[in-house]
């Protein structure tokens, strides 16, 4: 069941006034016209959403009550240039290079568990969570920050565990469904069913001309792929245990995967199902929280209960841009340590544990073991940004040819502003 209201959207909200949500523009995050999202001239209008779904005034960047909020949920945008943060008083939105805060909605008592962000779009998909809900946990708002209301609702008749948006699409994880909902008319237009899925697994393409979903198949261990403009279907088998992670790349053509155990990460081709690499990220059991492909495909980065963010050199892209190619041509992906110390063992095949023939990091990241850290590449070359459910923004470099430990360039907290550090 989905309901939607229609009106004409002021310019976003300067985050630094007091006054109400639809007041002077933020410069710097004005939207293009492919980024706004203009209902009045694609539907009817129907009456507004009730007043219970309005928000208050918005608080300015760097504003604090008495104690920091706690952070239910931490998510980047399409393009890791914003993120998301979710609390248990409201919501936040961020800008990644530079950081900054840009803006953010407190309810009374009410708290957000997820939000889903559309690039810089003034349209924001938001589901209550935290011990006082602000919202039913089995709805999905549809945020217009233009308006400063909810302007339409999902209700998948189920517990929301993740929502993911497109330009064209929004995507609902509940337990045991998938559910993608056209953007336009929130009309559903596909329900798949999965293993059971608590996390609300999911990942889609962000490339106009291509949609791939990817999603828990029936099975343990295995990974629906669903090439909507090829109308196909892909299963693919990617671990004997229960998968915990994965990702896409921006076209869709690539997956990785981590499972229950968290020590192998294995990259497949979308379409033919085909292994195409798997990396190590350590010995012992670890639970990923985060897997993210650069954007050429060229690297990913890990990020897991352990405490330690990895970057791994990829072999399978065909899309690697000219200037993020090695200098020299002897510095390709397989030479660098510790990967290409490993192979030394290779005579030894067969009889030495698969683990010394692993593919190894090239460059790390320590952080405090046990804490939730999600992971993305910056928009600065060989750059990474974390972030961590204890208010942390990490933006860190790493060596591309010689790897080792990665360099931090950042160091932010971003439920308080004011005490900043930057290394």
């Amino acid at each position: 069941m989905a309901t939607l209201s229609a009106s004409a959207s002021p310019p976003w909200p300067n985050p630094d006034q007091t006054t109400s949500p639809s007041s002077n523009p933020n410069p710097n995050f004005l939207p293009d016209q492919s980024q706004t999202l203009d209902f009045e001239s694609l539907m009817p209008q129907q009456p507004k959403s009730p007043e219970r779904y309005r928000s208050p005034a918005a608080s300015p960047p760097g504003f604090s009550s008495a104690e920091p909020p706690t952070v239910l949920h931490v998510a980047f945008n399409q393009d890791h240039a914003c993120f998301s943060a979710a609390t248990d008083n409201g919501f936040r939105i961020y800008n990644c290079n530079p950081f900054s805060e840009q803006f953010r909605r407190e309810f009374d008592g009410g708290g957000i568990g997820h939000v889903a962000m559309l690039f810089r779009c003034n349209i924001i998909a938001l589901v209550g969570g935290g011990p006082n809900p602000h919202y039913p946990p089995n709805k999905v708002m549809i945020w217009d920050d233009h308006q400063g209301c909810c302007i339409g609702d999902l209700s998948p008749r189920a517990g929301v565990r993740s929502v993911l948006l497109r330009r064209d699409r929004i995507i609902v994880a509940a337990e045991q469904r998938i559910l993608v909902y056209n953007f336009l008319d929130l009309n559903l237009l596909h329900q798949i069913e999965t293993y059971p899925n608590p996390k609300g697994l999911c990942a889609v393409s962000q490339l106009s001309d291509s949609f791939v979903l990817a999603c828990p198949g029936l099975q343990k261990g295995q990974i629906r792929v669903e090439h909507y403009s090829q109308k196909k279907t892909k299963f693919i088998s990617a671990h004997d245990s229960r998968i915990t992670c994965f990702a896409l790349t921006l076209d869709g053509q690539l997956i990785a995967t981590a499972s229950s155990k968290g020590t192998l990460i294995r990259i497949f081709d979308t379409v033919q199902g085909t292994l195409l690499q798997e990396v190590r990220r350590g010995a012992n059991v670890a639970e990923i929280y985060s897997l993210a492909f650069s954007s050429t495909a060229r690297w990913l980065a890990v990020s897991s209960d352990k405490g330690t963010v990895h970057v791994f050199s990829l072999k399978v892209n065909s899309s690697i841009s000219e200037e993020e190619k090695p200098q020299n041509p002897s510095n390709s992906d397989t030479a660098i340590t510790p990967s290409n110390s490993s192979r030394s063992f290779i005579k030894f095949k067969g009889v030495l544990p698969k683990y010394f023939n692993s593919e190894w990091s090239v460059a790390q990241f320590r952080l405090q073991e046990g804490s939730h850290y999600i992971v993305a590449f910056g928009h600065e070359k060989n750059t990474i940004i974390i972030l961590g459910l204890d208010g942390s923004f990490y933006k860190c470099q790493f060596d591309p040819v010689h790897g080792g430990e990665m360099a931090q360039l950042e160091y932010h907290n971003f439920l308080k502003p004011a005490t900043e550090t930057t290394m």
